[in-house]
């Protein structure tokens, strides 16, 4: 719902940006109006219009009356067209177009002024003087101010209309160029400041009539116009293509430093904007890429994830030689029977928790957590040649965390089991969906060796394979002897930590 606050802001912004373009638009058709008048009456060569007093007159009735009747006409149109302005909502596509449209409207508008008025001061002459020729070159030289005077308007208003095109397309930028583009820009510069001038230089020996008069103030007076006006549009032109530039650069160079947060304004209905968008989609792009890939590594890991980036898709596995670990929760069952929903996911949260943190300390990934337990691994994705000694360091480090907390959440207490050797570690599945993994041998034993462990006081078990590898980290562990687990042929030699000897690491 809108506020009555909120409407009447919308309101000031229109009347202060319609004000702002009136008198832009007041400024150049009366400096256009004053240079035509006077070029007329004291600076053209050959026959003037001598009695410039009427002329005067005229012209002062004719500005009393058309720029009034004009300024009505243009206010009315921004009404209709900047309504949505005014109650403070995102533009229709059609009223997009029409605010895109206005710096056209307003230069059309202009130009109506200045066609009157050739005609008007043309039949005036001939009443005045008699002379066909000098009314001729009377229209000619109105219509040629006209056309310098409504390009003028043109430019300046494109620029001062920058704010308005920014808020129209801030919500549904164009798919293509709604308004002039740089090189129509360029060229319409290039008319104002160098062709209308040259043309008048080229034309005016044709103006002079017998006797040859002296052209000296009508070449000074129009290499005047074409120094200011062809400035005054070139840096206009400039600023239109230069400062949004600007803006991109510096958008580019912030998202080259990972800020993912830039938005540009796009202001612009033609090449520019379409460029600002195009930056803006970009960005947001790669805000959806970084989202994905966070996601991507929070489910796999961050070491499966960028594996995934470097190989791409597809179903490559290798062998590799490995530590495995699993851990398995000890009487969850129970604790779902005791605990409501909301304690046994805390509960759950708070073990997968540690699990993850004493993993990740020694360098191992979580592969996956089923349930209640969790397989990890030490040497897969990422490469460590000292897998087995992180591997028991991470299980000593993670019993001492689960004994603590047992202590805020009663009834936490695990079984985990270890185990070392070559496994399939590879892409899982069928090309449209699969994991990332790892099968073999110790994995089969790790997950014997775990159900073991569930009756040992310590509740940690590993394989003799596992610690014979583990160089000091051996030093922590005693040997239990031998046990025959379910689907191995031969029995299996065990250890266990030693009880309070050193502090893991």
């Amino acid at each position: 719902m809108r506020t009555r606050g909120t409407r009447i802001e919308g309101v000031v912004d229109q009347r202060r940006l319609f004000w702002r373009c009136g008198a832009i638009c007041t400024v150049a058709n009366l400096a256009g109006a004053v240079f035509v008048f006077v070029f007329l009456v004291a600076i053209a060569p050959g026959d003037r219009l001598t009695d410039w007093v009427p002329c005067a007159i005229a012209f002062s009735i004719y500005a009393l009356i058309a720029f009034p009747l004009e300024a009505l006409w243009s206010q009315r149109s921004w009404d209709r067209v900047l309504g949505w302005v005014a109650e403070t909502r995102p533009p229709t596509r059609g009223e997009q177009e029409a605010t895109l449209r206005l710096p056209f409207g307003e230069a059309a508008r202009s130009f109506v002024a200045w066609a009157v008025a050739c005609v008007v001061f043309s039949v005036f002459v001939v009443v005045l003087d008699g002379r066909g020729g000098q009314a001729l070159r009377t229209g000619l030289t109105i219509f040629d101010g006209g056309l310098v005077t409504c390009a003028v308007v043109f430019l300046f208003f494109e620029r001062a209309l920058r704010p308005i095109f920014a808020r129209a397309l801030a919500t549904d930028p164009p798919g293509g160029r709604t308004t002039i583009g740089v090189r129509p820009r360029l060229l319409l510069t290039w008319t104002l400041g160098s062709a209308v001038p040259f043309a008048g230089l080229a034309a005016l020996p044709l103006t002079t009539g017998p006797g040859h008069a002296d052209v000296t103030g009508a070449v000074v007076a129009l290499s005047a116009v074409g120094l200011v006006v062809g400035l005054l549009t070139t840096l206009v032109a400039a600023r239109s293509v230069a400062d949004p530039l600007e803006v991109l650069q510096d958008a580019i160079a912030r998202v080259g430093k990972g800020q993912l947060d830039v938005s540009v304004p796009i202001d612009d209905g033609g090449e520019v904007g379409l460029l600002q968008a195009g930056i803006n989609q970009m960005v947001a792009g790669l805000r959806e890429r970084h989202r994905l890939a966070d996601l991507f590594g929070r489910h796999v890991g961050v070491d499966v994830a960028r594996l995934a980036l470097e190989q791409g898709s597809g179903l490559v596995s290798e062998q590799r030689d490995v530590t495995v670990m699993f851990v398995d929760l000890i009487g969850s069952t129970a604790l779902a029977e005791v605990l409501s929903p909301h304690q046994v996911v805390e509960t759950l949260n708070a073990f997968f928790g540690a699990v993850a943190t004493a993993v990740a300390a020694e360098g191992g990934w979580v592969n996956k957590f089923e349930g209640d337990g969790a397989l990890c691994v030490f040497g897969a994705p990422a490469a460590h040649p000292d897998h087995a000694p992180r591997a028991l360091c991470a299980a000593r480090v993670l019993r001492e965390r689960l004994s603590e907390l047992a202590a805020v959440y009663p009834g936490i207490d695990a079984g985990i089991g270890l185990s070392s050797g070559t496994v399939v570690a590879g892409n899982v599945g069928t090309e449209s969906r699969y994991e990332y993994t790892v099968i073999g041998g110790p994995v089969n034993e790790a997950a014997r060796l775990t159900e073991l462990s569930k009756g040992r006081p310590a509740r940690l078990v590993a394989s003799a394979n596992t610690v014979q590898r583990a160089g000091l980290e051996a030093s922590n562990w005693l040997p239990l002897g031998t046990v025959a687990l379910r689907g191995q042929s031969a029995p299996t030699a065990i250890y266990e930590p030693v009880p309070a000897r050193q502090p893991a690491r």
